[in-house]
């Protein structure tokens, strides 16, 4: 029988070096989850598994639960006589996180242990740089390297103006260009994948994601649908699922997300050119309004920074703020806020009732 090279499914020696404190136990890789239930991969092929007792009873969080792309130890390589059992889930070196859903604070584990997101964008319907200053900002937080690929060029009838919109945000991340129509299409994307590589991609619903790993895999393993033409996204991925790649290494597929939550978002890796910015104007709290020496404003002046993405970088460090937090919750963060000069609520509150007292008194 033929058996399966890990280290091409992307096993490194530091996994190998983990694996080896369990004994009696085998490493595999999460491929697929359906509901209690994970497709996993070993040398010896594909295999269903479940998590055991002890594991469910030890796990505080849904991030502590094996998700797509993990490495996890099993109790045997075959499932010829029922499910294997998951014991361990090996220490991650990236995940893809987000806000599970529902009232809880809970995050979810989209992906684990990716080399590569790809962060793809259409060239028509779907353009939007602020949508991709978010991605970029929960990108560079997963551990991963984020690669921008804008899809559908044969569709866009001014690529070389997007192209400089975009490179104008991307600080230093690069900007590859695809279209679905050639067969060679997706040529510059193949430089990231290979032998124990993973990559991931991400992006709205409708942008040619699933185009683009069809093309990589060689193969229409993945339904495709294009945008409407009201800019709404159709959903074809379902589930995520991590695939083998014909030229080496894995690709996971992710479901288009139409929330994406920024409470553990890199926002100074995203916006490192405000940041940089930031730290020569003259006053160290400089809120980049009206103060004078404000290197952000004068770079606004000058055209080298846009009005747009400093209004963008704002609103995203208060929905960060803000992430995870009840209508109560936000309102008291605002208030604070609004009252930080005197001393914050408390102090606020007693300020106003003072001034209550005056007025009874007339």
């Amino acid at each position: 029988m033929n058996t399966i090279d890990m280290t091409d499914a992307g096993l490194g020696h530091h996994w190998m070096d983990e694996a080896a404190a369990y004994t009696n136990c085998y490493i595999g890789r999460v491929i697929s989850q359906y509901k209690d239930l994970y497709k996993v991969v070993t040398e010896q092929g594909e295999l269903t598994a479940e998590i055991s007792g002890k594991f469910r009873f030890t796990a505080n969080t849904l991030s502590d639960y094996p998700a797509v792309g993990d490495f996890v130890m099993l109790d045997r390589q075959k499932d010829t006589l029922g499910n294997a059992i998951i014991h361990h889930v090996l220490t991650r070196k990236s995940a893809f996180v987000r806000k599970a859903a529902g009232t809880s604070h809970d995050e979810q584990i989209v992906a684990a242990n990716i080399d590569t997101i790809f962060i793809c964008m259409a060239l028509n319907y779907d353009f939007n740089l602020r949508r991709l200053e978010r991605y970029l900002g929960v990108a560079w937080d997963s551990g991963a390297v984020p690669v921008i690929v804008l899809t559908k060029a044969d569709l866009c009838d001014n690529l070389l103006q997007k192209l400089s919109e975009v490179e104008a945000v991307a600080c230093g991340v690069d900007v590859l260009v695809t279209s679905s129509m050639s067969e060679d299409g997706c040529a510059a994307v193949k430089k990231y994948t290979g032998h124990g590589q993973t990559i991931a991609c991400i992006g709205s619903s409708g942008v040619g994601k699933s185009t683009l790993i069809n093309r990589l895999l060689g193969n229409d393993t993945l339904a495709t649908q294009g945008l409407r033409n009201n800019d709404k996204g159709r959903h074809t991925t379902t589930r995520r699922e991590l695939m083998m790649l014909p030229g080496g290494g894995a690709v996971i597929d992710t479901p288009g997300m139409r929330e994406l939550g920024i409470e553990s978002a890199d926002l100074a890796k995203a916006f490192a050119d405000i940041d940089e910015l930031a730290a020569t104007c003259k006053f160290h709290d400089c809120t980049h309004t009206r103060e004078p020496g404000c290197a952000v404003q004068q770079a606004i002046q000058d055209g080298l920074l846009s009005a747009e993405r400093l209004i963008s970088y704002g609103k995203l460090k208060k929905e960060a703020k803000y992430e995870g937090l009840n209508s109560r919750q936000i309102e008291a963060e605002k208030f604070s806020a609004m009252f930080a000069k005197v001393g914050g609520m408390k102090n606020a509150r007693k300020f106003i009732k003072e001034k209550n007292k005056r007025r009874q008194r007339f």
